[in-house]
């Protein structure tokens, strides 16, 4: 059973929910990105999504879009935030760490590299934005041979028919994206994304995470009534962006012990 199963398991032993939260590697400044991995820890995450810088991160919105662009600064590269999760792993084996990016960087690594480095490095899953599930079928294939799980987004408009294929080739969890458009645009619809997980769990027993759009505790709680787990990235981000350095640690710890608190409500 891969780290993420395992703490989907434990969580639903206990009747819990997952938190997810989202950091860019190298945001603010590569030296605080294992510090800030431990600090979510620390906080109540179950599960690190760790974002690799990109250019054009066409999924984000403007406040992630910033944090790329400050790790770019830093020339914080795909084999740089595999380093970052290969550190992180010597203080914490448990917690399962998702790479979520986009497939130029990992195409210039090529597939093979890719996986056999993300593995050793203690890498769990790979949410590759831009790689149509249509034409991944290899790619898929290749991670799941080193234990990766291929984490996939639904978007509100994905047809059922497509919903099924994608869900066939997804492991580990499926990804909701709650919202038309990018990350951080606007508030989510609680009745659509309660109306979209039954047809969603039609397809798939994985559990459901439910992201984009979700900025503070009572939002978290609603979409834990609905959701086996909560993702938050821009909010985090933005607590990154706005910290002075030497309380960016703290911050976010405190933010999301306070969305830990409410799904454990």
């Amino acid at each position: 059973m891969s780290r993420i199963a395992s703490c989907f398991a434990a969580l639903k032993a206990r009747n819990r929910k997952a938190l997810i939260p989202f950091v860019t590697a190298g945001d603010p400044d590569p030296a605080l990105t294992v510090p800030l991995m431990h600090a979510l820890v620390a906080g109540g995450a179950d599960i690190l999504e760790l974002g690799v810088p990109f250019s054009d991160p066409m999924a984000d919105g403007p406040t992630i879009q910033r944090s790329s662009e400050r790790a770019l600064a830093h020339k914080v590269r795909l084999r740089d935030v595999l380093a970052m999760v290969a550190e992180f792993r010597k203080t914490d084996a448990a917690t399962p760490v998702v790479l979520m990016g986009y497939a130029n960087p990992i195409e210039a690594m090529g597939h093979d590299i890719f996986c056999r480095d993300a593995q050793a490095a203690g890498v769990d899953g790979v949410l590759t934005v831009d790689y149509p599930p249509e034409e991944t079928a290899a790619f898929t294939a290749r991670l799941a041979e080193f234990g990766l799980d291929p984490i996939f987004l639904f978007a509100p408009t994905t047809p059922e028919a497509r919903l099924e294929a994608i869900a066939r080739q997804a492991r580990g969890f499926v990804y909701y994206v709650s919202l038309k458009g990018v990350t951080g645009a606007a508030s989510l619809d609680m009745t659509e994304v309660a109306a979209k997980l039954p047809l969603i769990r039609r397809h798939t027993g994985l559990p459901v995470g439910v992201g984009f759009g979700i900025r503070d505790a009572e939002t978290a709680r609603q979409v834990a009534g609905v959701a086996d787990a909560v993702v938050i990235g821009s909010r985090i981000v933005q607590e990154i962006e706005q910290s002075p350095r030497e309380r960016v640690l703290d911050n976010v710890q405190q933010f999301v012990a306070s969305i830990r608190a409410a799904l454990d409500k």
